[in-house]
């Protein structure tokens, strides 16, 4: 791998120590548009380092909610751990170039430097105490570390693309563990590395990271290895200007396709937090690859809004492809009713689909409000819609039956024709009639979808089958 300063190339990587959770995807996005919209490559790195948190079922989970979400990478996926003789070459190399050093303080010495240097109101960090000593004075049976020896004087400068110029005196930045006493490279050192071998040219990334690119970048120096450019986003917030947290929504991937919303409409939500294109609230994914820039991502934090989601989603929904969207909602249907919709009930799906996707928030709300197309008879019936079914009112649905049984094609305007004639013939306001109908056919008090609609979706032989079951 080799660094390739003519393409871009951005990088996704997260730890599998738990789901992708909504900050990641969004890091994740916005490196995949970026990478899309100058035509080069998106990689995906798992740091799997910590071995102990690390899980095979996290790993399953971030690969799962990337595909859900569209974001496809190139090449096979990376895993630092496997990596670690590369990274261990490296630390060598520093040695080699009396860049690194070996530190052999103890456990015990690095406890009592923290505790001096807090008593002190100093920074805490590393004194240095073996930068210059010479091995020979290595006390017997002490594994030492690696560090790196950082500069002491001047300043560190890096030129974020979303941050500005950011600069830290190289005072208080102590020297860095490359290898552990036990041999195992840290994070720094992995991450420096992974990135130049896999040639990435752009590290974009959340803010909490912007301290770590002063360390990072002079690991690059150290190798005279070409810097990265920088763009540290700022985090998501919750509504209330406090760090996002489950409550807020800081959840998995997973948990917003369980609550029903569209990868598309998530696609969406998540890269108008903290990026802007004029006012531009609405957009492909093919027009964000298009628009997207560093430049127009934002310095201040977004902040996390479930009812912008929620009314996104439903835009979504509403313009979706009624096959597709049946294809979504029939495994939640077969669920709650426990079987499964044959091909006739499919195609009545895919029928009552664009009035029931009107109001619709979310996948669960849709499959939920259109199960009474599915159910079988007897049909069940909720306590306000059997109030509904007085004496009185069924004498309406008889005549509206007897009309009905004389129609010779069942189409919407001729079934509407007959509820009309019932409600002028027995000198009622429509809702006499048709909130019992309403009843009789769906078992609800409301539901989604004009009364006519409804019957020719349910057709001739259900919708009268269902009218005798709630006149007897």
């Amino acid at each position: 791998m080799s660094q390739n300063a003519k393409q871009v190339i951005t990088r996704f990587a997260p730890s599998p120590t738990g789901f992708l959770h909504i900050g990641g995807a969004r890091t994740a996005l916005f490196n995949w548009l970026f990478a899309r919209h100058h035509g080069g490559k998106f990689m995906l790195r798992i740091e799997d380092t910590d071995r102990k948190r690390s899980t095979q079922e996290a790993i399953d989970a971030i690969l799962d909610g990337m595909s859900w979400l569209g974001l496809d990478w190139d090449d096979e996926p990376i895993f630092q751990y496997s990596r670690a003789d590369r990274h261990r070459e490296v630390a060598e190399q520093l040695l080699e170039k009396g860049l690194a050093y070996r530190c052999y303080a103890t456990p015990e010495e690095l406890t009592e430097m923290r505790e001096t240097a807090k008593a002190e109101g100093r920074p805490v960090g590393y004194d240095g105490r073996w930068r210059d000593r010479d091995p020979s004075e290595a006390p017997e049976g002490v594994s030492p570390a690696i560090r790196l020896k950082a500069p002491r004087d001047g300043a560190t400068t890096i030129h974020d693309h979303v941050q500005g110029e950011v600069t830290v005196q190289n005072q208080e930045l102590d020297d860095m563990i490359l290898l552990r006493s036990d041999g195992s490279p840290t994070y720094m050192l992995s991450v420096v590395v992974d990135d130049h071998d896999m040639g990435i040219t752009h590290i974009i990334r959340g803010d909490d990271h912007l301290t770590n690119a002063f360390r990072q970048k002079l690991l690059y120096q150290a190798m005279d290895w070409e810097t990265p450019i920088f763009a540290h986003i700022p985090l998501i917030y919750g509504p209330d200007g406090k760090k996002l947290s489950k409550r807020h929504g800081a959840l998995g991937v997973d948990a917003y396709r369980d609550m029903g919303y569209l990868p598309d409409a998530l696609r969406n939500y998540l890269v108008r937090l903290g990026w802007a294109h004029g006012d531009d609230e609405i957009f492909s994914t093919e027009q964000a690859t298009e628009w997207f820039s560093i430049e127009g991502i934002n310095k201040s934090p977004a902040r996390f809004d479930f009812d912008k989601l929620a009314n996104l989603n439903g835009h979504y929904i509403r313009n979706a492809d009624e096959e597709k969207l049946a294809q979504l909602i029939k495994p939640l249907i077969d669920k709650q009713l426990d079987k499964s919709l044959d091909d006739n009930l499919c195609q009545r799906l895919i029928a009552a689909l664009p009035s029931l996707k009107e109001r619709a928030k979310d996948i669960n709300e849709l499959a939920s409000s259109g199960l009474f197309y599915f159910r079988e008879s007897p049909l069940p019936f909720e306590e306000k819609a059997e109030k509904l079914l007085t004496d009185e009112a069924k004498g309406y649905l008889k005549d509206l039956l007897q009309r009905l049984s004389g129609l010779n094609n069942w189409v919407k305007s001729d079934i509407h024709d007959q509820i009309a004639a019932t409600v002028a013939d027995n000198d009622v306001g429509f809702g006499k009639v048709a909130k019992p109908l309403r009843a009789a056919l769906t078992g609800l008090a409301a539901s989604p979808g004009n009364i006519d609609d409804i019957m020719v979706i349910l057709g001739e032989d259900e919708s009268k089958k269902r009218l005798e079951q709630a006149i007897s």
